[in-house]
């Protein structure tokens, strides 16, 4: 059995870190960003500052779909005890990292994230998937559609359950389904550039749904 197989959802990956964590304070308006590459590619390159300066904890790590964050959904953001939890998910499960996945699935696995944490008091807010219109790793799949789709399912569902809809899409989207050039060189991931947008509009996200609850 390898590694992956005995800890499929990659548990061991921040248990250090979540053990080491201080208690959130009541003061505190903690928020943990959980997510994949993208997520973690805000802590490692294109933002850093972002989990140094602000009381916000990066969980994303590379590679991974909507059921692996799930599984860990309650040691890398529940007990973790944030006032916001950041969704980003999704576009690794289009491109069938663990086995193929329908959009339904994907939805129900955000939709079951979104549950936990409101069942918690944590508000959420669910982020738009980023264009993209080709895998480099899986290069049969153009995913255009399937990121359009999924993300009008996002901006209803967020609508009707009190979550807050970042819209990243719209900002980052060229003429033909895909990324800007400048703001990504694979077509999936973020340049520094692409992370220059993305960060005032999830901090403008944070910021008024802190103001909604004081």
């Amino acid at each position: 059995m390898t590694i992956a197989q005995e800890d499929w959802p990659n548990l061991k990956r921040f248990a250090v870190d979540n053990e080491l964590l201080p208690a959130a304070s009541p003061l505190e308006d903690r928020v943990v960003f959980m997510g994949d590459s993208i997520t973690q590619g805000w802590l490692d390159y294109g933002y850093p500052e972002l989990f140094k300066n602000y009381p916000y904890i990066n969980r994303g790590i590379s590679g991974q779909t909507t059921p692996q964050m799930l599984l860990r959904f309650r040691a890398d953001v529940l007990n973790l005890q944030p006032k916001i939890v950041v969704i980003l998910a999704g576009i690794n499960d289009i491109a069938g990292n663990t086995g193929p996945s329908t959009l339904k699935m994907i939805q129900d696995n955000i939709i079951s994230m979104v549950q936990l944490a409101q069942a918690n008091s944590i508000k959420v807010i669910l982020s738009s998937i980023l264009p993209a219109d080709r895998f480099t790793w899986q290069p049969g799949i153009n995913p255009a559609d399937a990121v359009i789709q999924m993300n009008a399912f996002l901006k209803i569902y967020a609508k009707n359950h009190k979550c807050y809809y970042l819209d990243y899409y719209s900002s980052l989207v060229n003429d033909t389904k895909g990324m800007i050039e400048r703001y990504s060189e694979d077509g999936v991931h973020p340049t520094i550039a692409g992370y220059e947008v993305m960060t005032p509009l999830v901090l403008g996200a944070i910021n008024e749904v802190v103001q909604k609850q004081n």
